[in-house]
């Protein structure tokens, strides 16, 4: 049974993740928003799940240092200074960081960066993402995670091959490209499709999220997975064994 210290806990996700963590068997320490106490929140927990902002990533890695416990990132919009942050804390604490943390999505990145290493670079890539009205970031982080998936698989750098964006006189697509499409609307909880097109035949791969509490599910399993680990970055696949 862990104790598990929630940021972000009025939030939607913080809501989801308090029942989740119930339903598990483990404690909710305690949770914290914009102006509270994270010292003292981190200094009763055994793990911290962060659900915030970029903006208060840095105060709450601080915390997870200064108590010593381990901290899960699932805040998204984050970018390379965040990252670099991420990278800092983890030489002292465990740090597990990622755009979601749904154990369907865990899988699909793995069988993405599968497909796209074994599928020849005449097959085209392209993410295409669904979300809710109120998502304020895009590409969304799952999308994000499954290009990067994808990068990997062909060996290349997602910066130097995303497309975010196609409007007007585009010219013929750029062979090796990884596209991102993001669409808006509704109270779609998120989903997630990576078409492979080749010549004559197309192969997809999809995740549809009909609930968060599904990413509450699974960043409960990998905050009660990455308590008593060393100091280090960590992924979701290692919470699956991928």
């Amino acid at each position: 049974m862990a104790r598990i210290g929630i940021i972000g806990s009025a939030g939607r996700m913080g809501q989801a993740l308090a029942q989740a963590i119930g339903a598990a068997g483990h404690d909710v320490a305690g949770g914290v928003d914009k102006g509270d106490d994270i010292a003292r929140l981190a200094a009763v927990s055994d793990v911290l799940v962060d659900f915030s902002s970029p903006h208060a990533l840095e105060a709450n890695l601080d915390a997870a240092l200064a108590a010593g416990v381990p901290i899960l990132v699932g805040t998204t919009g984050l970018e390379e200074r965040h990252h670099w942050l991420c990278d800092t804390a983890a030489e002292t604490v465990a740090v597990l960081q990622t755009g979601n943390t749904s154990l369907g999505v865990t899988l699909l990145a793995h069988l993405v960066r599968e497909a796209a290493a074994r599928l020849g670079e005449d097959w085209d890539i392209e993410i295409a993402e669904t979300h809710h009205r109120m998502k304020v970031d895009a590409p969304s982080g799952t999308a994000l995670l499954l290009g990067e998936a994808a990068a990997a698989g062909r060996g290349i750098d997602l910066a130097v091959h995303a497309v975010r964006g196609r409007d007007g006189m585009t010219g013929a697509r750029e062979s090796g490209d990884i596209g991102f499409a993001a669409l808006r609307g509704g109270s779609v909880a998120g989903d997630h499709t990576v078409h492979f097109l080749g010549e004559h035949e197309r192969l997809s791969l999809s995740h549809l999220a009909e609930n968060r509490r599904i990413f509450a599910k699974g960043a409960v399993r990998a905050a009660q997975w990455l308590v008593g680990k060393p100091a280090g970055r960590y992924v979701m696949a290692e919470v699956l064994g991928l």
